[in-house]
C-alpha cells in the first residue's frame, strides 16, 4: 500500500536523527535545527506553488514530493509521524471542510 512509503521514510527519518552530519542531508538538516527546516518547507511550498502555475504536472509532482519529504522531517524531528497525520486525514474523511472548520477550537 502507498501509504507504507511513508511510513518506510519515517523510519529511515527517525535513524536519521543521531547520524552524522556528513553521512546523510537530513542529518545536517537535523543539526541546523528547526529554523532550517521549517525554511525548506517554506521553500518546497513556494516551489510547489510556482510549479502548479506552469501547469507541468511532471513538475507539480516532483515538488510536491520534495515537500512531502520535508514536512516527513519536520514530524520526525517533533517526535510525530505520518500515522498521526493519517488518523487525522480519516478522522476527517466524510466530513464537510466547512463543517470541520467550523469545529476547530481556534476559529
Amino acid at each position: 500500500m502507498k501509504d507504507d512509503v511513508l511510513r518506510q521514510i519515517h523510519l529511515t527519518l527517525v535513524e536519521r536523527l543521531g547520524a552524522d552530519n556528513d553521512s546523510s542531508y537530513t542529518a545536517s538538516l537535523y543539526r541546523k535545527g528547526l529554523d532550517a527546516i521549517l525554511k525548506k518547507i517554506g521553500e518546497e511550498a513556494t516551489e510547489t506553488v510556482m510549479a502548479a502555475k506552469d501547469g507541468k504536472p511532471e513538475e507539480i509532482i516532483y515538488e510536491v514530493a520534495d515537500l512531502w519529504f520535508h514536512t516527513l522531517v519536520l514530524l520526525a524531528q517533533q517526535g510525530l509521524g505520518p500515522d498521526q497525520v493519517l488518523a487525522e486525514l480519516d478522522r476527517r474523511s466524510g466530513t464537510s471542510g466547512l463543517v470541520e472548520k467550523a469545529s476547530r477550537t481556534d476559529n
